[in-house]
Order: C-alpha cells, then structure tokens, then sequence
C-alpha cells in the first residue's frame, strides 16, 4: 500500500493559496502534485513558493492526470456540484469546501456519485479538525457543563469596499451560491448540530438582502426539540464575529473572536461555573487545522481510518441551510 497521496487542487482561490495548499505541503501523508487555474498566469508564483511543477490550465487536464489520487476543491460554490462529480467519476476522491453544495438536493446527489464510484468525499469544514475543537468536544461529551442547553453562534466580517464593487464577487451573485448564510452560517449551523448532537426540527430566520438578491446580513434560531437551542448571526457588513458559546445546565464554554479560524496561535477558551461572571481559561497549543484536516482525509484515503465528518453530516446541513433561507425569504417558521 502507497505511504502517501498526491493532491490536485482545482483552482487558485484565496483559500487554497493561503491554507490548504501550504497544509499539504508540510503534511506528512501528501504530496502536492498539481494545480489547475484558468489563469495560470496568475498562480506562477505559488507554483513557485510551493514548488508544485505542474499548472494545468484547465480542471479536465487535472482530473485525467493518473497521478493525481485526491483532488481538492475550493471552487465558487455554484461549481462544487459539477466538478465534484466529474471528479469522482475520473476516479479521484474529493475534498470539497464548504458549503458543499447549495442545496441539499446537490448534496444528495454528490454522496450518490461518491457512493457509486467507491471513492471518499468529505466537505472542509477545518475547525473540527482543531486540537481545540476536540478538547471542548471532549468536555462537553463528559458533562463538564451539564446537558447542553444553547449554542450561541457568529460569524460575522465586514466586507472591503473593493469587494463590493467587484461584479465579479461570487459571495455577491445568488447563481453562484452567495449570500452570507452559505459562506459564513455554514460554520454556525455545523456547530450547533456537532455541540447538540441532534438536528433541529424547526428553524426561523431573518435577513437583510443585497439589490442583487443575497443575503447579506442574516440572524437564525434553531430549536431541537428538546435537546436545545441554537442561534447564529451571520454578516458581510458588521464588524468581525468568529465565535460560539456552548452553555449547559451546570456550566459554559466560551470562546474568543477566533473560534473557527485561530490560525496557528495558542488557542484559547473558558469553561464557567452557572453562578461565575468570568471562568477559568483553557490554553491549547497552536496547530494548523487546515493541516490536521487533509492529513485526516489522505489518512482515510489511503484506509488507515475513518472519515470523522462523514458526508451523510454534510447532507443534513445542507438541509438546515435550506431551510433557514427559506425562513428569511418566508418570515415563516420552517419545520424539518
């Protein structure tokens, strides 16, 4: 059996050069093998920094290269369902970003495609892979807070003015799956599900929306039926938000502005009594999630584990993502 994987990456987003790209170069089970942009021109220089000898100039080029095992891709959202399920069907297996699709529906049919052809598709949700994440996983599966009672969500940044003006901005466009409830309230959602240990069987929702049609500006309640509450916020144009609370029936978790994405610092939380204003602090060592994260999926590629984020989660989040836009749109109550 291979010790290692060799990656593609299928397009030069923000993402990819900044954080998966550098987490493969430094994982111990990867390779990064080659990358395609419809732009090579602009990705010269992180072929260079990252010595990746192949550029494709295409994403078909990619997916018929036989040594490329594993594709990763950070694609506009609108493009995951597509390129997702031509990549399985070359026989490699997916990491995709999130959101994994923009709707359910897409999600469903890109579990079948993995399904069919035998390969693993898993959606990038980093934070869970975080030495933090687990710890407070741990904690809240001992009972170090109770019975979970509310998650309290954010994920909030204001966006440049640049990016405002740029008709090209796909957060902007709702055929390319934008709006803010896909690109941040994913994560918001995620949590509630990952802390609650349960789905929500009604959701409600309000939004502010760009000229366009996105969402641009949404806060969210989710109830699930007796195991607790959740609510979020989510927003392109209030300051930074990146941060949840977990409280219990005897305690709380909370966390700083940096909850999903603390990059390489120490990272911090504190567990608080019911009755405390202010709790013990928890320090965990840095550690790049993004890192743990592809090592994780090329782990279970190469059959050394399982998927910890099975894509049948990615599904039901889907699902509630579906459901919150149509609450905001509605004013309605949804029900799941």
């Amino acid at each position: 059996m291979a010790e290692t994987v060799k990656w593609g990456v299928m397009g030069n987003a923000t993402i990819a050069r900044k954080c998966v790209i550098p987490a493969i170069r430094k994982s111990r089970n990867g390779e990064m093998h080659a990358l395609a942009t419809r732009s090579p021109a602009q990705a010269a220089q992180v072929a260079a920094d990252y010595h990746i000898d192949l550029v494709y100039d295409s994403y078909d080029a990619l997916l018929v290269d036989p040594d490329v095992d594993l594709v990763y891709i950070p694609l506009p959202n609108h493009l995951h369902h597509p390129w997702t399920i031509k990549a399985l069907e070359t026989g490699k297996h997916v990491l995709c970003e999130k959101p994994l699709a923009c709707s359910a529906k897409e999600a469903q049919e890109m579990a079948a495609a993995a399904e069919d052809s035998g390969l693993l598709l898993m959606e990038a949700f980093m934070y869970r892979f975080h030495p933090r994440s687990r710890r407070i996983k741990q904690l809240v599966a001992e009972g170090a807070i109770g019975t979970p009672r509310l998650v309290r969500s954010a994920f909030c940044y204001r966006m440049r003015q640049a990016d405002w003006n740029d008709q090209q901005n796909a957060r902007l466009k709702p055929k390319m799956g934008g709006g803010a409830l896909l690109d941040v309230g994913c994560y918001s959602v995620s949590v509630a599900r990952w802390f609650l240990e349960g789905e929500p069987t009604q959701v409600q929702a309000q939004a502010e929306y760009h000229p366009d049609g996105v969402d641009v500006h949404m806060i969210g309640a989710l109830s699930f039926a007796g195991r607790g509450l959740a609510s979020f916020e989510a927003s392109f144009i209030s300051a930074l938000q990146q941060t949840y609370c977990v409280s219990g029936s005897d305690g709380a978790i909370e966390l700083p502005h940096n909850a999903f994405v603390p990059w390489e610092n120490e990272a911090v939380f504190s567990v608080r009594a019911p009755d405390q204003e202010a709790g013990q602090q928890h320090i965990v060592p840095g550690a790049d999630e993004y890192q743990l994260m592809v090592e994780h999926f090329a782990d279970a590629v190469l059959g050394r584990s399982e998927l910890m984020s099975p894509i049948a989660d990615s599904i039901q989040n889907m699902r509630v993502l579906d459901a919150l836009a149509q609450a905001a749109r509605t004013g309605t109550t949804i029900k799941l």
